[in-house]
């Protein structure tokens, strides 16, 4: 091997070196709380599902108490890099907050929550199809989706929920698989 060859070679693998920390430190989804602080964080948890799911004519997810079915399943059922993930964008949230309003998210008004809430969820989703596939494959689902998706679960899944937030039939006689829903009608929790 002569030595143009050589050098071109160690400068091609520095290059990709540097270029692939850059890349993981851009995916990295940064620093996170200790889990055993999540329980310290039930009022920012409850302020977000409450953002997500708002009281209306019918419960919010503060009624249903959903965050402490979030606090639970990221606790218990949820594994490390998941963990990891989510407690980082509760940090994220709070950081955001902060430099961006200069007070806390349970502070903030219902139009700076939205803002922020919708902030993270443009920021969790790229423009560029493969680049979500490699994100959710690499480091899980973004903070905001995991957030989302327990926050509907917690809130379908309650006894709240379910009963007053959804139509409900305490005991369902048959299965039928396609009902048309009645004008205002809320969804189904059963049938």
């Amino acid at each position: 091997m002569n030595r143009k060859t050589a050098i071109k070679s160690i400068v091609a693998i520095v290059t990709l070196g540097g270029a692939s920390g850059a890349v993981y430190k851009f995916l990295s989804p940064g620093e996170a709380i200790p889990l055993s602080d999540l329980p310290k964080k039930k009022a920012l948890i409850a302020e977000l599902a409450e953002t997500i799911i708002p009281r209306t004519n019918t419960p919010g997810a503060k009624d249903a108490q959903v965050e402490n079915y979030i606090i639970k399943m990221i606790a218990e059922n949820t594994d490390a890099k998941m963990q990891r993930s989510f407690l980082a964008g509760i940090k994220s949230i709070e950081d955001f907050t902060i430099n961006e309003y200069g007070k806390p998210f349970t502070g903030c008004t219902p139009t700076e929550k939205n803002a922020v809430i919708k902030h993270f969820e443009d920021k969790a989703t790229y423009s560029i199809g493969i680049l979500n596939k490699v994100n959710r494959k690499f480091f899980g689902a973004p903070f905001f989706f995991h957030l989302r998706d327990l926050t509907v679960e917690g809130y379908c899944t309650s006894f709240t929920g379910a009963t007053q937030g959804m139509a409900y039939d305490y005991v369902p006689v048959t299965f039928e698989a396609c009902i048309p829903l009645q004008k205002n009608q809320l969804a189904w929790a059963t049938k």
